[in-house]
């Protein structure tokens, strides 16, 4: 795994606030350089023999100590904030920039990935990603720039015992990088593994229903068991790849240590250094030791931090949906024709619409009905441009849809789907959807919906919480308040996919009037299969096999004794 362009494209996310990273550098190098003050300290007092002969007076020994260590401190955290300040900058706009490209993404991506795990790789990845990494790089920077002060400060003392202990760096770069390998593998599994976890909760979460129906507990404790417990030997595989690099480097280190040490007694026994400097000179090498222990220490959550950060990217670089239009269209009459449309589903040899022709003049009212699987859904997802017609031309207006710019489009549309999605948010929230609220008009769409006595009756009125999906709600009070926020959008074209399908009979009624209510002034295509829903539309279309075969009105059809005929019949017979 190249994890190279992660890193410099979570780069190119922290160059821009790089003043904090500077800041942050000069904070760490100040201190560091604080380091090697204290074994040379040690070196004057030896040197003097513990004398008073300091050139300072004595009392300020502790003085100097205490200002010294806290100068140093308060340089390292001034460091560490500044550094996290830039990099937390830096996951705002990642995690923006994930979002939105899971927004422009291509309707595949969510055929691919549950909600539970983008919402992780949106949130949380970036977090870890950038986390790990400020930590391993600040305590690069920290450990860093102080092993490279004590380095210089041995250098000044004795260059060429310095010198010698450096023989070990060759040894120290080979363990380095084959540990390197390990870890990398391992981590990519773990992350992989987390993955598929953080999807089991996911389905168990939304399907809980489904699961406590099926009395499938133990099967979905099982299979959360068995991927957990595969996380687990991934996670123990990479923290113990990842602790190898500790007892190895030190066992690498202690030999120049080791080395060094013999030949500085050497030389203290020649006379060739004073005890001071000979004290200075191991103070400073063993001081040493740390900060290579940390550095070494940073491997793991460097690699981890640069896989998940490639996770990202990946997401990130999920191909948008394809929009060629070019044209804005700002607003339509609503007239809609289907000429010779046909649409094949990628994987599939089946059209789910054959040659599709029907007609819709502005301000009428249409239902699309048949057997599932005639293609009526489809038909909705072609006009809305989420799948592309492979034969064929829908016009609006006129006007080929796929010339228009796919938000301009939807602007002219408002649908309330058979699967009915609300946002954990008010019910005022959930009515004026991405628009701005008027009151009267959310109270006027909830009336028409019908759902205007339930929302009196609570303590909070309008500003009552649905709730995930709107969990608070009942079935029809869900479907009642799509139903509003779709009359609320007040767009030229209305589409009602089963919209009533979880209302009682009285309520159906109710929502029914008031749909038709707009009869004229907006074109509405229902899709039921509850029939008594589309006997007053102007036209019904009865769809068989991606295409029409029969059309008229509900007395028409009647009269004709065809397939329309017979399902009416089968439904009053139901």
């Amino acid at each position: 795994m190249n994890l190279k362009p992660a890193a410099k494209r979570l780069l190119a996310y922290i160059r821009p606030h790089g003043t904090g990273v500077i800041l942050g550098v000069i904070c760490f190098f100040l201190s560091a350089a604080i380091e090697p003050l204290v074994p040379a300290l040690f070196k004057a007092l030896l040197d003097s023999g513990f004398k008073a002969d300091l050139g300072f007076p004595t009392w300020l020994v502790p003085v100097v100590i205490i200002g010294l260590f806290a100068t140093r401190g308060l340089l390292a955290f001034t460091g560490t904030y500044l550094f996290n300040w830039s990099t937390s900058q830096a996951v705002m706009a990642l995690r923006t920039d994930l979002v939105t490209a899971v927004m422009r993404a291509d309707a595949s991506l969510y055929s691919r990935i549950s909600p539970g795990v983008a919402a992780t790789k949106v949130i949380n990845d970036p977090q870890s990603a950038t986390g790990a990494l400020a930590s391993a790089l600040t305590s690069i920077l920290r450990d860093g720039t102080t092993l490279v002060a004590l380095l210089g400060y041995l250098f000044y003392l004795n260059w060429k015992l310095t010198l010698i202990s450096l023989v070990t760096m060759p040894l120290l770069g080979f363990v380095v990088r084959r540990v390197h390998k390990r870890v990398m593998k391992v981590g990519g599994q773990s992350y992989e593994s987390q993955v598929k976890l953080v999807g089991i909760v996911d389905d168990i979460t939304r399907a809980w229903r489904v699961v406590r129906t099926f009395d499938a507990g133990d099967f979905e404790r099982r299979r959360f068991a068995d991927e957990a417990a595969k996380l687990r030997r991934a996670t123990l595989k990479s923290v113990a790849a990842g602790a190898m690099m500790t007892p190895l480097t030190q066992v690498v280190a202690s030999t120049g240590v080791a080395l060094i040490l013999t030949l500085a007694l050497i030389d203290a026994n020649k006379g060739a250094t004073t005890v001071g400097e000979f004290v200075a000179f191991i103070t400073a090498m063993l001081m040493t030791i740390s900060p290579m222990r940390h550095l070494t220490d940073v491997t793991q959550p460097i690699i981890n931090g640069l896989i998940t950060a490639n996770a990202s990217f990946e997401l990130m670089d999920t191909p948008p949906e394809p929009d060629s239009g070019t044209q804005e269209l700002e607003t339509c009459s609503g007239a809609i024709q289907f000429d010779h449309v046909s649409v094949v589903y990628q994987d599939s040899e089946q059209k789910a619409l054959n040659g599709l022709d029907l007609a819709v003049p502005a301000g009428q009212t249409i239902a699309l009905v048949g057997s599932s699987g005639a293609g009526k859904t489809t038909a909705v997802s072609a006009l809305l441009g989420f799948v592309a017609p492979t034969a064929g031309t829908i016009l609006l207006d006129n006007i080929d849809v796929q010339t228009i710019r796919k938000a301009s489009l939807r602007k002219q549309f408002a649908v309330v789907s058979q699967d009915i999605v609300l946002f954990d948010g008010s019910i005022a929230d959930n009515v004026a959807y991405a628009q701005p609220k008027d009151a009267d008009r959310i109270e006027a769409t909830l009336k028409a919906a019908n759902l205007w006595e339930f929302v009196e009756a609570q303590p909070d009125g309008v500003n009552t919480m649905v709730g995930t999906n709107g969990s608070r709600l009942s079935g029809g009070q869900r479907q009642r308040l799509a139903i509003a926020r779709a009359l609320y959008k007040n767009a030229k074209v209305w589409i009602f996919d089963e919209a009533t399908s979880a209302l009682d009979t009285e309520s159906e009624r109710i929502v029914q009037q008031s749909i038709e209510q707009w009869h004229g002034e907006k074109t509405l295509i229902l899709i039921a299969h509850r029939l008594s829903t589309v006997r007053n539309a102007d036209r019904i279309y009865v769809l068989s096999d991606g295409r029409v075969v029969e059309a008229g009105t509900h007395k028409e059809l009647m009269e004709r004794g065809g397939l329309y005929a017979g399902m009416v019949a089968a439904q009053a017979m139901e």
